[in-house]
């Protein structure tokens, strides 16, 4: 009895199919969420960011916010004039595109005590590489017939 090459399909996305990277989420902060007094350069240090990641800003609503900002204005803490802050308390924001990303909060001068994030996102991550399968027409050794026989008409 041979094998369906469905079945085969579907042995292969079964296999091969929770390789596949899927996006992370990032609590920015962690535990410590998006605050005054944190280190957030510390805290992205050494993380890898890739398109599809999301950003999760946690803090009481009404005591910050979140601002996505160019570099001229995360380097001076310039709140945009276009644009309307995230305000939620607990603000996701999808990595769409690779390239630097900034984040400040424009509440008082929390920017200035270093409430502030920059990322660099990545594209997309590959999933690990795996070492080719046999083919199912290879023959084994000594053997005059094929390792997988279909059948087909």
């Amino acid at each position: 009895m041979g094998l369906s090459p469905v079945f085969v399909l579907l042995l292969v996305v079964a296999a091969f199919g929770p390789m596949i990277t899927s996006a992370k989420d990032f609590i920015v902060g962690d535990q410590s969420g998006w605050t005054v007094g944190f280190d957030y350069q510390g805290w992205a240090h050494g993380k890898e960011f890739h398109i599809g990641d999301r950003l999760v800003f946690n803090y009481p609503a009404g005591a910050h916010n979140v601002y996505k900002v160019n570099g001229t204005d995360f380097q001076s803490c310039n709140v945009p004039l276009e644009g309307a802050p995230l305000t939620s308390g607990n603000d996701t924001i999808v990595l769409a595109t690779s390239g630097k990303k900034w984040y400040i909060c424009g509440v008082s001068n929390h920017c200035d005590q270093g409430q502030k994030l920059v990322i660099t996102v990545q594209p997309q991550a590959l999933p690990p590489s795996v070492a080719p399968a046999p083919s199912p027409w290879s023959y084994s050794e000594g053997s005059k017939r094929p390792f997988f026989n279909f059948n087909l008409p």
